[in-house]
């Protein structure tokens, strides 16, 4: 009986691909690696250039004058050695750079400080996503990386319940030395991958188990922001995975039983309720991070007050919980839904290079990696113009953070990963192809 999900069938790995009338292997034109990355890279380039010359003409600082040389050029190198020693998708690489070039863009309005920290934090997370691409493309000992990654996603969660410290209501923060860093960042990659795997071979049993292990730590640790994206990604890839709208909804029920039961049993998803239903209560206290964000957003309109002209610096947190309402406040609505519309892209990017793919595996990690990107950002963007209640999570390539920059481009790097191991397959074909003329 065929399923209505994924089938097994693809399991196997890199079958070549076959032209379904003729049975031949089909041919794929020359150019179309060039054409993947459409001109949007030139675009990127031109909005660094220009976004930091007038942040030096604002605020003479030659820091941004530096940065209008420095980012564009090496936005342009990581971009061309990534498509042409790693495989990557052109456009998810024109789209990631963009991103983080607005993040920096950002972070050095407001402090050349932080602006220098994402910067390197940039250069670093490029430098794990191409290792998460290498590692995608030519790993194949699964059945010892999944229980490895398991125990060890485990363990990374447990830390912060016996040794982390607290910040606004969650336990999720570990610091060694002068380094602080939240491992439920890099559980994520875990969390996807062996997913991933357990599903492809129809694990159902023990994907869950892992995931709701996961899920128990998180609440130990009363992150409810980042055990709703986890619980989310997981319902997706499970329901894509089956097809069976059955499990689907008793997911969704199992989610709201789960939301009610963090209301009542953490007095700070209180608070946060209390301040979403009604900010206006105490603007002034508990509810100023809320009116101080709208009052911003209102103030920018839809096209912005300007670069270096906005004062949402006065938002608590303004440069990792609320730097969408920073971005709105100095660029405008119009370019916050062209933002968000680079978000929705990469997740349709995402579904694209996973109908692509050869095998369950490989389109069930790029599902899991699109819709992680999405779901955060609808968490937090909906926090910020309080659609939801406020979760504390970031915004992907955005907010201020090395470990959500280099977490954010990994979740990528697995992403490309897989569109390396596609566009390879492609390579294979126009070679079998041509051979196969001569």
């Amino acid at each position: 009986m065929r399923r209505r999900g994924l089938t097994a069938e693809r399991t196997g790995g890199d079958s070549v691909r076959k032209n379904k009338d003729s049975g031949a292997p089909r041919r794929i034109g020359g150019d179309e690696r060039k054409h993947s990355s459409g001109g949007i890279l030139p675009l990127v380039e031109a909005f660094d250039v220009l976004s930091f010359l007038l942040l030096f003409l604002k605020t003479g600082s030659f820091a941004a004058l530096g940065m209008a040389v420095a980012v564009p050029c090496a936005l342009g190198l990581l971009y061309r050695l990534m498509r042409r020693r790693f495989y990557a998708d052109g456009l998810l690489l024109a789209l990631t750079a963009f991103l983080c070039s607005l993040g920096l863009l950002l972070q050095f309005r407001f402090d050349e400080g932080r602006g220098w920290n994402q910067a390197l934090s940039v250069l670093l997370g490029m430098g794990a996503m191409a290792a998460c691409i290498l590692f995608v493309r030519f790993a194949k000992r699964w059945t010892l990386y999944a229980p490895l990654m398991m125990l060890g996603g485990w363990g990374l969660l447990l830390l912060p319940v016996l040794f982390g410290h607290e910040i606004n209501g969650a336990k999720g923060w570990l610091t060694v030395g002068p380094v602080t860093f939240q491992p439920s960042e890099a559980v994520k990659l875990a969390h996807l991958c062996v997913t991933a795997y357990l599903l492809s071979r129809r694990k159902l049993v023990g994907a869950g188990v892992f995931s709701l292990g996961c899920l128990a730590l998180l609440l130990l640790q009363r992150d409810l922001g980042t055990a709703l994206l986890y619980y989310g990604v997981t319902l997706v890839m499970m329901y894509v995975s089956t097809g069976s709208l059955a499990l689907g909804g008793i997911g969704l029920a199992a989610g709201a039983a789960g939301a009610v039961y963090g209301y009542t049993a953490f007095s700070h998803v209180k608070r946060r309720v209390a301040i979403w239903r009604n900010p206006w209560a105490d603007p002034s206290g508990a509810g100023y991070q809320i009116v101080q964000s709208l009052i911003a957003i209102a103030n920018g309109g839809l096209f912005g007050v300007g670069l270096g002209l906005g004062n949402a610096s006065v938002i608590p947190y303004y440069y990792n919980d609320f730097v969408f309402s920073v971005l709105l406040n100095e660029f405008g609505g119009l370019f916050g839904l062209a933002v968000l519309g680079i978000y929705l892209l990469i997740g349709m990017r995402a579904l694209m290079i996973a109908r692509r793919a050869d095998t369950v595996f490989d389109a069930l990690l790029a599902v899991g990696c699109g819709v992680q990107m999405c779901l955060q950002t609808f968490v937090i963007v909906g926090g910020n113009i309080k659609l939801i209640p406020l979760t504390g999570v970031t915004l992907p390539l955005l907010s201020y953070g090395g470990t959500s920059m280099i977490s954010s481009l990994c979740v990528l790097g697995l992403l490309q990963g897989v569109a390396a191991r596609v566009e390879y397959g492609l390579e294979r074909d126009r070679r079998l192809a041509g051979e196969g003329g001569k």
